[in-house]
């Protein structure tokens, strides 16, 4: 079984940004995502899933730049 080394930055922020990734994969059409065997996707949906979180990061911290 592989383990999770990734760690956030901010201590206490795991569970936001599990639910913000299961969030970010409903909008991209991966229902269930909590639940499915994330060994069974494709690299490409699992890359959309990050890649869709960092975009979706960015631009938050785009917007709250400056205030």
């Amino acid at each position: 079984m592989p383990r999770n080394t990734n760690k956030p930055a901010v201590q206490g922020a795991s569970n936001f940004l599990d639910q913000f990734k299961y969030e970010v994969a409903g909008e991209l059409g991966l229902t269930n995502y909590n639940q499915v065997d994330k060994g069974s996707l494709t690299s490409r949906e699992n890359g959309y899933v990050g890649g869709y979180m960092v975009r979706k990061m960015i631009q938050f911290a785009e917007q709250n730049m400056g205030k």
